[in-house]
This record gives C-alpha cells, sequence and structure tokens, in this order.
C-alpha cells in the first residue's frame, strides 16, 4: 500500500482531516518509532516544509492524540514524547542515555487494582526507568 494512503487513511479513520502538515507529522510518527518530541518532528520537517510552524506542530499533536491516533508520552520530564503504536504496551526510559523503549506487556486486560465503584477508568500508562543495555556497559 502506499505510504500516502496508509496515512490518510490512519487520520480518517480516527476522524482527523488530512492536511499536509498532519499527514506529514503522521508520516513522521509511523516511519520513526523513536518516541520524539514536538521539537524533534519539528527539527526534521520544517526543512521539508518552509511552511511548517512550531504552533502547528503542538497543535496537530494535541489533535492526534486527543483523537486517539496516537500517545503522548509522559515518562519524560522535560518533554512530551509520542507515540504512533497505540496498542496497549508500557515504556522504558534509560536514566542515563534518555531514550525510549517500547514494552510488550502481556495480560495488561487483566491488571487489577483496587479503586472506588465510582470511577471509571479509560486509559492507562505504565512506565519504567533504568538503564539500557549499552549504558549499563559503559558505567561498568
Amino acid at each position: 500500500m502506499n505510504a500516502n494512503i496508509e496515512v490518510k487513511n490512519r487520520l480518517l479513520e480516527f476522524g482527523v482531516k488530512p492536511s499536509l502538515q498532519r499527514m506529514a507529522i503522521m508520516a513522521y510518527l509511523m516511519d520513526n518509532l523513536i518516541h520524539p518530541n514536538a521539537e524533534t518532528i519539528f527539527n526534521h520537517l520544517y526543512p521539508l516544509i518552509p511552511t511548517l510552524s512550531k504552533t502547528t506542530v503542538y497543535n496537530t499533536l494535541k489533535l492526534l492524540e486527543e483523537h486517539g491516533a496516537i500517545l503522548a508520552i509522559n515518562i519524560d520530564e522535560k518533554n512530551v514524547r509520542y507515540d504512533a503504536d497505540i496498542s496497549e504496551h508500557a515504556h522504558f526510559k534509560c536514566k542515563r542515555c534518555g531514550v525510549v523503549y517500547d514494552l510488550p506487556v502481556k495480560g495488561i486486560e487483566n491488571l487489577q487494582i483496587e479503586s472506588p465503584e465510582n470511577l471509571q477508568i479509560t486509559e492507562s500508562r505504565i512506565y519504567y526507568k533504568g538503564y539500557c543495555e549499552k549504558c549499563k556497559k559503559k558505567m561498568n
């Protein structure tokens, strides 16, 4: 399938009207599973789309997250990171180099928590922090 068609269909699936900027941002997220922040996305796309503004990037990311097309990840104290993989999974951040990895989680739908009966939980996020293999080797 053509990449542009795939990106356009993804936006339409989540009720987001495709535009050049929205498609470029969504395509970047789908092609770069590095959990980038808005600044990284802007710096990559600006040379390709000189009319792109940081405000457009922030507004588009907010729109995509509100429509459920992407995840906003708050694992980083300084920046929100973004993930096009909206499946149930956890994230791991290396405390030394800052890289964020996806972690598959089995049985997340069966996770049992104690909650008052009047709450309706609509989403959850699981974050882990520690040291990646590369950083562990450098530290030893």
